[in-house]
């Protein structure tokens, strides 16, 4: 497992503009040299962000993919995966909790 290399380009999707804009026209050429497994980097290339979480991904780096829409994907589609993580109660909880601020 390569934690730090995940947080890595986690953190430089915020901090890099260029390897954002690399990593959204060619994510795999993005992704070369960065000491990954080959799991970890086919969960980057997929948008697999509960494995990346899984592996060790600090969460706050990891919602850092998004933002940007790293790799084509979006907060909405970010939320959606992330919460294949939760329990049933747990998502019966959060989507409680949405419905209730949507009012």
């Amino acid at each position: 497992m390569s934690v730090y290399g995940i947080n890595k380009v986690c953190y430089l999707v915020q901090t890099d503009l260029n390897f954002r804009e690399l990593l959204r026209r060619d994510p795999a050429v993005a992704l070369t040299g960065f000491p990954l497994t080959d799991e970890e980097r086919q969960a980057f290339l997929e948008g697999d962000f509960p494995r990346l979480y899984e592996k060790g991904a600090h969460a706050f780096l990891l919602s850092r993919l998004p933002r940007f829409e790293s790799m084509g994907f979006g907060r909405e589609e970010y939320i959606r995966r992330m919460r294949t993580l939760l329990t049933p109660a747990e998502l019966q909880q959060v989507e409680q909790e949405s419905a209730r601020r949507r009012r």
